[in-house]
């Protein structure tokens, strides 16, 4: 039999439901739902049209084990591709929800900059199954952090709002302050892969308790897009001089090489 505790607690539970049902019938009736990426009238919000859907690029095997890189053709097991051999990550294994492209763009680019802080939840769904190996581990999910200026600035951390909602279809524990930014860096948006390296270089620094907040666990990095890897192999070389052994790379999205895109 519940206890009195156990039924108020109950219903609390069933009215906060209720007041969120609530107030997204409000919100829908204010803002009908539309395509984040081209504004088509939908059923539900948070999410894109068939057509957008479509033009997405979802990264599925064969691809390379350490970057995630998908192959045209299958190399077989184990088979590593060029950019992994040439320059060998810190980091152990990285994967990506979906190639980038036009759409992802459009999705990203409102979802980072265009305060639709909704989307966090339709891409980490997108991102639960690209990380699929990470899982059975039980890491501790890391978002990438931002500067404090730029976070005063933009008002929410995009990476933190994906490792939020990942936590919540995971199960998992999410950190926000093991590593921080101690040094302003310029955008990333428009530099070469060599002047993204030397950007983030020395900009992080990690949790003076870092090995018992970490607890043994691994470390999984969350961020939006994966283009040079140049901020996630800083964040991971701050990581493995605090002592952490294994870090590993969760991403909406990551540029595939031969891409003649601008981000």
């Amino acid at each position: 039999m519940q206890s009195r505790g156990g039924e108020v607690k109950e219903g609390m539970r069933l009215a906060r439901q209720g007041l969120a049902g609530l107030g997204r019938v409000v919100l829908d009736q204010l803002y009908p739902p539309a395509c984040a990426v081209c504004a088509s009238p939908l059923m539900q919000s948070d999410t894109l049209c068939a057509t957008c859907f479509a033009d997405l690029r979802p990264i599925t095997a064969p691809y390379c084990p350490v970057l995630g890189v998908p192959f045209e053709t299958d190399p077989g097991p184990g088979a590593l591709s060029a950019e992994a051999m040439a320059d060998p990550p810190p980091f152990g294994r990285a994967r990506a929800a979906l190639a980038y492209g036009e759409v992802v763009g459009t999705l990203v680019s409102r979802f980072k900059y265009g305060d639709r802080v909704e989307l966090a939840r339709f891409c980490a769904r997108l991102m639960m199954g690209a990380g699929e190996d990470f899982w059975p581990g039980r890491p501790l999910l890391v978002p990438v952090p931002l500067h404090a200026s730029r976070l005063r600035f933009r008002r929410y951390n995009q990476s933190m709002l994906l490792a939020r909602e990942l936590a919540i279809l995971s199960g998992l524990a999410v950190d926000p302050h093991l590593v921080r930014r101690i040094r302003k860096t310029r955008q990333q948006v428009g530099l070469s892969g060599e002047s993204r390296l030397r950007n983030v270089q020395g900009a992080f620094a990690v949790h003076p308790n870092l090995l018992e907040r970490l607890a043994g666990r691994p470390v999984v990095l969350v961020d939006d897009v994966y283009t040079t890897g140049a901020t996630l192999k800083a964040v991971t070389r701050a990581l493995r001089r605090g002592g952490v052994e294994r870090v590993d790379v969760l991403t909406l999205a990551r540029v595939v090489i031969g891409q003649d895109v601008t981000i």
